[in-house]
């Protein structure tokens, strides 16, 4: 029955694109009304969704599976609610119903609505059947359908050379991980052809096979997800794409992806060997700094926040590694904790980024420009963007009491058992992946006091931005609301952990102990005696003191009313150009990692005496992975396709003869094959 209502509400979206075209078609429909029916209908049926997933994932009935006459025609196709794709519908609807809500707003500034309204719905509909899904042909139908539709999303704005290139580099990410798990789930199902997922988990396929799957599918979904050296769409896609659509790629869709891998090696493919952990732990560490280092040399601030993601990914496969080398050796609790660090990172993870790419198209519509460079005092301007983008930006720091903390504290607890695993590469590993994401954790903190502090602090750059308006109060609601579930999963993590334990105890056998029991309400990952937190006790201490401190300085502090210049750093000049920039905040850091990881150079011009030419600093960074890892291939391939160039203006006769030796060499390939 559940499933049912679920499909019937994909099908509802899916309509929604037609109608949605016949809408825009009518000449006497203006596109408000367009935009009005499409996103108030996603954001409804979304809703309904959120709630049903929310249901089941609460009550935990039993699975409920539906086959339907379609697909391959031995096999139909397959769909199935249970608790863990319950919470990834819980996590896609959620953030669909945000996005949608924003867009009422934000919608209403879109250049070309013909060419987002008709795909947005489609896009939701398919990344919850990918999540629905029950079978291999069902999985990667529905994941080419969402991969298909965020493209056309992302090249919306098609004047853009530089969003074409990036639809163009998308698109060839996304075959290729489509073609990586096409394979992954070939091998599954052997020479019979099972492609139902009960039919695999029945199969067990060999150790040799099953270490080749995990590897295939950790490229397929690493590569949607944004894992290093797989990453190269995401920073060009995300920016590229309308706001409300970067919020889902970055917040949903890189959550579906890490659903795909999930399914596969935690469900699909029964117990884990020791060794697959490594590559993941090393992936994740490795992906954790690379990205919030990225983040911290960008000055435009949707690709801050696109690198970003690639951060909170490394640290979300961080924990899926530790999860499985913990239930490879039998350690189920263990593996339960490190698991629900994972999850509730990829639920925390959905709130805030959704909530930041939310403010940063606030922004882009209010001063219409990205660069950070060029913003600067929007607190007086934009003061409810600038509070909830910093409860945002504290989130996704990692600063109590907010939820971002929580499950990066989940994860450190989960690394300060690996002294258990009997394994020393483990014993070693993990400890250094602990250091990584100690890193990356720090950089982050970095990143965002530098994002709002240029963003929103200080005087404006440039007359957009001290011309920039509040935002619409569609766009403000739907801010608003992440910005207090942040706060409520900070400060009442027990509740989402407890919600958490039938997707635990149905992958590792095990689940945290109840938090909602513990005494005020704190949460205890193992035992009362090793660590305990309590965000409720955080977030009070927190109000009481700076209510104190604030009630003494007005109580206690002088009457006299002083006025003078704020404090410029040396300088007397009040121009714009003597504040820190985006660059310069930056400075220390790039020139501690710079050389390393971006090649970084800078090549500083000073004029000579009595010039009144202005000095000049221009900071180089090379992409290594892109130099070492993509160029090579992309000139290689264009090499290849210049020398075959000569074969279109080849006679019929000379196309005849290629076709019949093409055909021998065929045959005879088949003749000999053992």
């Amino acid at each position: 029955m559940m499933v049912t209502v679920a499909l019937f509400g994909v099908l509802t979206l899916v309509a929604l694109a037609p109608i949605a075209i016949a809408i825009l078609a009518v000449p006497l429909s203006g596109k408000p009304n367009a935009t009005g029916f499409v996103y108030g209908a996603c954001l409804i049926v979304t809703l309904i969704l959120f709630l049903l997933a929310l249901h089941v994932l609460l009550e935990h009935p039993a699975a409920s599976t539906i086959t339907l006459p379609l697909g391959l025609p031995w096999l139909g196709a397959h769909f199935r609610i249970d608790p863990l794709s319950a919470f990834f519908l819980v996590v896609v609807n959620l953030g669909s119903a945000a996005a949608s809500l924003y867009a009422l707003g934000y919608g209403r500034h879109e250049e070309a609505p013909q060419r987002v309204l008709p795909f947005f719905p489609v896009y939701l509909a398919a990344m919850n059947l990918v999540v629905l899904a029950d079978d291999a042909f069902s999985f990667l139908l529905s994941w080419e359908l969402m991969s298909l539709s965020s493209w056309a999303l992302v090249i919306a704005d098609h004047r853009r050379a530089e969003n074409m290139r990036a639809g163009y580099v998308y698109l060839l990410m996304a075959s290729f991980g489509t073609l990586t798990l096409l394979l992954s789930f070939g091998l599954m199902a052997g020479g019979d052809g099972a492609y139902a997922f009960d039919a695999i988990r029945a199969s067990h396929p060999a150790l040799g096979t099953a270490a080749l799957v995990v590897i295939l599918a950790l490229i397929g979904a690493g590569s949607k997800a944004g894992l290093v050296p797989l990453h190269a769409w995401l920073p060009l896609a995300h920016p590229a794409a309308p706001s409300h659509v970067s919020a889902l790629m970055s917040g949903v869709m890189t959550k579906v992806a890490v659903y795909g891998f999930i399914r596969i090696a935690f469900d699909l493919l029964g117990p884990p060997q020791w060794w697959w952990s490594l590559v993941v732990l090393a992936l994740g560490g490795v992906t954790a700094v690379m990205g919030v280092l990225y983040a911290l040399m960008q000055r435009d601030l949707k690709r801050v926040l696109a690198y970003s993601t690639i951060e909170n990914i490394g640290l979300i496969f961080a924990s899926l590694g530790l999860a499985l080398a913990f239930k490879a050796y039998g350690m189920h609790v263990a593996a339960a904790l490190a698991l629900t660090a994972a999850l509730l990172h990829v639920f925390n993870h959905s709130l805030f980024k959704s909530l930041l790419f939310f403010g940063a198209g606030s922004v882009l519509t209010s001063t219409g420009t990205r660069d950070m460079e060029k913003l600067g005092g929007l607190i007086h301007r934009m003061p409810q963007t600038a509070f909830v983008f910093l409860i945002g930006c504290t989130a996704i720091a990692a600063l109590p009491p907010l939820n971002g903390f929580v499950s990066e504290w989940l994860s450190f607890q989960a690394i300060l058992l690996s002294p258990q695993l009997p394994s020393w590469g483990l014993k070693l590993m993990v400890p250094a992946v602990g250091a990584l994401l100690a890193l990356s954790a720090a950089l982050a903190a970095a990143c965002f006091v530098r994002a709002f502090g240029i963003v929103f602090l200080g005087r404006p750059r440039s007359s957009k931005a001290g011309a920039a308006l509040e935002t619409d109060t569609n766009s403000l609601a739907a801010m608003y609301a992440l910005a207090a579930t942040c706060l409520i999963v900070g400060i009442l993590p027990g509740i989402f952990i407890d919600a958490l334990a039938p997707v635990t105890q149905m992958l590792t056998g095990a689940r945290m102990p109840v938090q909602t029991g513990a005494e005020w309400m704190s949460i205890v990952p193992i035992a009362e005696s090793r660590s305990s937190y309590n965000g409720l006790l955080v977030f009070v201490f927190m109000v009481i003191t700076g209510m104190a401190t604030a009630f003494a300085i007005h109580r206690f502090a002088s009457d006299k009313i002083r006025r003078g210049p704020a404090w410029g750093c040396g300088y007397p000049d009040a121009s714009p150009l003597t504040q820190y920039s985006a660059s310069s905040f930056a400075q220390p850091i790039r020139r501690v990692f710079g050389s390393l990881v971006f090649r970084a150079r800078e090549i500083g011009t000073m004029p000579p005496p009595g010039s009144r030419a202005p000095a000049t600093l221009t900071v180089q960074l090379r992409d290594l992975i892109w130099d070492f890892a993509y160029a090579p291939v992309a000139n290689a391939v264009a090499s290849i396709a210049e020398r075959l160039n000569y074969l279109q203006f080849l006679t019929i006769r000379s196309y005849l003869t290629l076709v019949f030796a093409a055909l021998v060499i065929l045959l005879t390939v088949l003749a000999t094959w053992p």
